[in-house]
């Protein structure tokens, strides 16, 4: 059964462009995920990634949060 502490850590997609998959994997196992399937799959080439759109948005939204991006 999940604590609510499990249920309100967000799941991240990831994708692997090589393998043609897709996952979701929690927040604080993103690093190691990633890093186990690269290392396992692709001779430790960092391939597979966060879903490259959410990457876009969350650099979109942290750069206007930032104020980076006012003229």
């Amino acid at each position: 059964m999940a604590s609510d502490t499990d249920e309100d850590v967000p799941d991240v997609p990831i994708v692997c462009s090589e393998c043609e998959t897709t996952s979701r994997v929690p927040l604080p196992e993103l690093e190691a995920t990633l890093a186990r399937h690269n290392d396992r799959r692709h001779g430790g080439d960092p391939v597979a990634e966060v879903d490259p759109d959410l990457a876009d948005t969350l650099a979109d939204l942290v750069a206007e949060d930032l104020q980076l991006l006012d003229e």
